[in-house]
């Protein structure tokens, strides 16, 4: 693992970008994982109100506070837009789970910093 991703585990406030309600989903375990180790976590789905008895956001702009980290569990193209709104509000670290990664978001997210 390089510097940059030893780095994660040191923010402490994490939005989940796809989590779902089933909890054999990968948005519903990282969302729990990172409740249980103790980081502040926000739910992100357009689709829902509440996951695991927490509110869920429609999107980060929505959130009561900026994120240091956007841990991505959505498909490609989704995570184009979301890195345009990271870009946006200013959040400079997001965690590509395997399969939410495109070239254009990796290149969006390099040309933003």
């Amino acid at each position: 693992m390089n510097n940059y991703l030893a780095e994660f585990p040191k923010y402490r406030k994490w939005a989940v970008i796809g989590v779902s309600e089933d909890r054999a989903k990968y948005g519903n375990k990282i969302f729990r994982d990172l409740q249980d180790a103790g980081y502040t976590v926000y739910a992100i789905n357009p689709k829902l109100e509440t996951v695991e008895g927490h509110p869920c956001y429609a999107s980060l702009s929505a959130l009561p506070e900026k994120p240091d980290v956007v841990d991505l569990v959505v498909p490609p193209k989704v995570a184009e837009q979301v890195i345009q709104e990271c870009l946006a509000l200013g959040i400079q670290r997001a965690w590509f789970q395997p399969g939410s990664e495109s070239e254009e978001a990796l290149r969006l997210a390099k040309e933003g910093g």
